[in-house]
């Protein structure tokens, strides 16, 4: 098989998920997959594994096209692209456009992000890449709607996959307490790579209000800043926090851990948390796979109402608060910390939702879609029908 992606060592969310797809997929389907890895603006020269087999500079319109030259002659019957927006040069991500025209086979592609209200410009290039693709993959029911309802796509062309997430053991946090000297403290956390538009302001302040009534309350911020705000802007974003802390005299209670951590670390940390926050301040996100982390976690969450919060905590399976309104979050948290019953209830049924998502199963997914399309060059209308004719390995499926 062949993906076309960001890739390991690069530092983002698309390849992190890029990473854990392709080696769930080989271990489902007992093969060695290849990667097209799209090396971002910043001229780092990454050194990538030896399944990376070509490169995509964002910024030189040439390397797509010597790429594309590379997966046509790729003996895969069948390419998938992860895309997001920000991955690609031109004017608002264009080039993607060009590789997925340049690509002589089936091109099943992944949409990280699908614009609730988009530019001219951004619906027209979706809708291209949309119409050029023999499938498109979709990480939430919020996302396929949006490409039905305002994008005009066909329903029977746009499949949902939720964004894969690790078999995790549903524990208690006392041994990861333990294990990373945090003492019996209830603990709060946010990971991820920081930016301006996670709200992390108003988490801050709602661990001031909380702190009133629970001194020792230990909120977690965790992940390094987005390579691409480092770039930009430096680390002001976090520096203003770390005034705040400051400030609002939270240094024995906030704790900033400025890291890309592996997945064990980070895992760890989840373990050890009791609520588990997202306070964005984009109502439009329709994915976030630290939210999906968290869940398959089994932790109690508190989040802003963004779309894909409203989707994956329906049914109680955490609790939503107002956007940019710490007193909101403060007590939706209070309300965790002060019902251990009501957390873990909450915590388990978010575990049993998240069990669908696991990267097993995530895999077997893709592998059914992926095999569908190589079977049926002109596109799939609705793989999910046809699945029994093709033979590939059983999903995981989880009791």
């Amino acid at each position: 098989m062949l993906f076309i992606s960001s890739f390991p060592p690069r530092q983002c969310g698309i390849a992190t998920f890029t990473n854990d797809l392709v080696r769930h997929y080989d271990a489902l389907n007992g093969g060695v997959s290849d990667v097209v890895a799209i090396d971002d603006r910043s001229g780092t020269q990454y050194l990538y594994n030896p399944r990376v087999i070509a490169r995509i500079k964002e910024d030189d319109l040439s390397t797509y096209y010597a790429a594309a030259s590379r997966i046509n002659a790729h003996p895969s019957r069948v390419v998938n692209i992860q895309h997001e927006y920000g991955l690609f040069g031109g004017e608002g991500g264009a080039w993607a456009l060009e590789l997925i025209q340049a690509i002589e086979k089936p091109v099943v592609l992944s949409m990280h992000t699908v614009l609730p209200q988009p530019s001219a410009r951004h619906a027209g290039l979706a809708r291209a890449l949309a119409g050029r693709a023999s499938h498109v993959v979709v990480l939430s029911q919020t996302a396929r709607r949006l490409l039905i309802e305002r994008y005009g796509i066909a329903p029977e062309r746009v499949s949902v996959i939720h964004h894969g997430v690790p078999d995790v053991a549903l524990t208690g946090t006392e041994a990861a307490k333990e294990a990373l000297a945090i003492g019996n403290r209830p603990v709060i956390s946010t990971f991820g790579l920081i930016s301006s538009g996670k709200g992390l302001e108003y988490a801050i302040a709602a661990i001031h209000e909380i702190a009133q009534a629970y001194p020792d309350v230990l909120y977690l911020i965790i992940g390094a800043t987005h390579p691409n705000v480092v770039r930009a802007e430096g680390e002001r974003y976090r520096t203003s926090l770390q005034e705040l802390i400051a400030v609002m005299r939270l240094r024995k209670n906030v704790r900033m851990i400025d890291r890309y951590l592996s997945l064990q670390e980070l895992l760890r940390y989840l373990q050890a948390t009791d609520v588990y926050l997202t306070p964005y301040v984009n109502a439009d996100q329709v994915v976030s796979g630290t939210l999906a982390y968290a869940l398959a976690a089994g932790k109690a969450i508190v989040s802003t109402p963004y779309a894909y919060a409203r989707e994956l905590l329906a049914d109680g399976r955490g609790l939503l608060a107002e956007f940019r309104d710490s007193r909101s979050l403060a007590s939706a948290t209070g309300r965790f910390l002060a019902d251990p019953g009501f957390r873990e209830s909450t915590a388990v049924a978010g575990y049993a939702f998240g069990r669908r998502m696991i990267w097993n199963n995530v895999a077997g997914e893709y592998a059914r879609l992926l095999a569908m399309c190589s079977i049926s060059p002109s596109g799939v209308r609705s793989y999910r029908a046809a699945e029994a004719l093709v033979r590939v390995p059983a999903t995981a499926h989880a009791s």
